[in-house]
């Protein structure tokens, strides 16, 4: 999977349709730029909106995620419910992922924190202790954001 050769096959696909990337969008429920980020592979369509997708450029799942339209004699069989729901997990586990990066840089954040308060003495011990310690807090606080923003995505 391809996800610039998807991108331009759903270009060509909207385009055969005689659609714009807004008509397409409206008719999906997602903004046009969404669609223009499709179309020039920066990102691929969310799993909540393949299946219509699909269905508004006359085309199957597996058509898309391949980037071409099958092959009037092509063998390949594909359970479009169960691309779909393996794109589903993908993107769960995604967001999975991105929470445990957030908890790592938090408890990273704590260690460096408490890392701070045991080095103390000379000029020197001073400067490190204080760079722990803006370290730590930036690492807790990019934490917090990762784990924020993933829980408000949800």
């Amino acid at each position: 999977m391809n996800q610039l050769t998807t991108g331009k096959f759903i270009a060509v696909k909207r385009k055969e349709r005689n659609m714009t990337q807004e008509q397409l969008a409206e008719k999906l429920g997602v903004s046009n730029k969404t669609v223009s980020k499709w179309e020039t592979g920066k990102c691929m369509p969310d799993y909540s909106v393949v299946k219509n997708l699909c269905e508004e450029l006359e085309i199957s799942v597996a058509e898309l995620l391949d980037g071409e339209k099958a092959e009037e004699k092509s063998v390949r069989l594909y359970d479009e419910e169960q691309i779909i729901d393996l794109l589903r997990r993908t993107h769960e586990l995604e967001k999975q992922k991105n929470l445990l990066y957030g908890i790592l840089l938090i408890i990273m954040g704590i260690a460096l924190l408490s890392l701070s308060y045991m080095i103390d003495g000379s000029g020197i011990k001073d400067f490190f202790s204080g760079l722990l310690l803006g370290l730590s807090i930036g690492e807790m606080l990019i934490g917090v954001y990762i784990i924020g923003r993933n829980i408000v995505s949800r």
